[in-house]
């Protein structure tokens, strides 16, 4: 008895120990700004809306209804810049990447990004023709400084931080800096979805019109977001706050 007693303690010391589970991988490349620097951000992103709707209505005299092609282009020539410039200062990997070349990934995401969109809009049933080849462009290329472009301008061409931004299939957005780039597009794509609603009904309102309403749409569920976005990087803060503490 006391031979098999010990050798069943053998036995049981022997036999490995259970791993503990991995936790999620959070990656190291994701960096993660304050809460001002997310205000100003947001900030600036959406007092450029609404000055790029300011000046097209009260110095050139169009808007979406009158002139929806030209207004959306000026919405962009003005935003462009704005948000480009911005987001390239959070670039990640600063080391590797240089400001003029987070720039350069904006740039060249703004046309990439516009194309996606607008093949994805005529495949969800946007008119196709030449009466509106220019206003889908224009509205593309508005969606693309929305959604593509801040994410190229941070993250590059990285196949893991999109999908965790965007696809959610490793892991959910982590950091400030996630939710900045995420909530916004999300925003934008949610408010475009629900502006295209009325279009199909028979009211025969002018701003049924491809891509009136969509654009506002857009652009609503753009600014909701940012306020949306900035209050979880509040929230966020103050959990990681007091996790350390």
């Amino acid at each position: 008895m006391k031979a098999n007693a010990t050798t069943s303690s053998v036995k049981s010391s022997a036999e490995p120990k259970p791993e503990p589970e991995p936790e999620a991988e959070i990656s190291p490349s994701s960096p993660s700004i304050s809460a001002l620097e997310a205000l100003s951000v947001h900030l600036i992103s959406g007092l450029g809306l609404g000055l790029a709707l300011l000046l097209a209505n009260n110095v050139y005299s169009v808007n979406l209804v009158s002139h929806p092609s030209l207004t959306l282009l000026l919405i962009s020539v003005i935003e462009c810049p704005i948000v480009i410039l911005l987001y390239s200062r959070h670039r990640k990997n600063r080391e590797e990447c240089s400001y003029l070349k987070a720039v350069g990934r904006g740039l060249l995401g703004l046309p990439v990004g516009a194309l996606v969109i607008s093949l994805g809009a005529i495949a969800l049933g946007a008119p196709v023709g030449t009466r509106y080849f220019l206003t889908t462009i224009n509205w593309s290329l508005l969606m693309s400084l929305f959604t593509i472009v801040p994410a190229v301008s941070v993250f590059g061409s990285s196949w893991k931080d999109w999908q965790r931004i965007f696809a959610h299939t490793n892991c959910r957005p982590i950091g400030s800096l996630d939710f900045m780039i995420c909530l916004p597009a999300h925003g934008a794509i949610i408010g475009a979805w629900l502006g295209a609603w009325p279009m199909p009904l028979d009211w025969e309102r002018p701003w049924q019109e491809w891509p009136i309403c969509v654009s506002y749409g857009a652009m609503a569920g753009y600014l909701v977001a940012l306020v949306v976005s900035f209050s979880l990087i509040l929230v966020w803060a103050r959990f990681e706050h007091v996790k350390r503490d």
